[in-house]
């Protein structure tokens, strides 16, 4: 052996610096950045929406609170007119029994208390109305005017 040969000792390549990333690491920051994107524009409709349903409710609320029961019964009408045009722009037009189908029908379901929508056709046009067929028909209608300003 010889003994005068001066060996090093083994040096190991430096690591691959971070910096540029992998191509694989770029695609998967471009798609995480269209996920946050999409995420947030849901996020923000899904605010925005029920932020509209909260105040198309407290201004059912507002209608029903008042005191004077043809006030009342005028107040909810048209506000189920304006939620009815948002389903279907034609029910703006309907009147009578039209009306009241179109009332009793939406989401295709019956409603359960068919009768008490007789009194918004005809409770405005007469010198006494009924307060207890008033309150009867408020809590069909505020279910009625969530489903129609909800639906699609």
């Amino acid at each position: 052996m010889n003994t005068q040969l001066q060996l090093r000792d083994i040096h190991l390549p430096p690591e691959p610096s971070w910096w540029p990333p992998a191509p694989g690491w770029w695609l998967l920051a471009v798609l995480l950045l269209i996920a946050a994107v999409l995420l947030a524009r849901w996020l923000w409709h899904r605010v925005r929406a029920r932020r509209r349903l909260a105040r198309l409710m407290a201004e059912f609320d507002a209608a029903a609170g008042i005191t004077e029961p043809g006030a009342r019964l005028a107040a909810i009408s048209q506000l189920l007119r304006r939620a009815a045009r948002l389903r279907d722009p034609r029910a703006a037009n309907l009147q009578g029994e039209d009306w009241l189908r179109f009332l009793d029908q939406v989401d295709d379901q019956p409603s359960p208390a068919t009768d008490s929508w007789r009194v918004l056709l005809n409770g405005p046009y007469q010198p006494q109305i009924n307060p207890a067929a008033v309150e009867a028909l408020i809590d069909v209608a505020r279910a009625r005017f969530q489903s129609l300003v909800t639906s699609p």
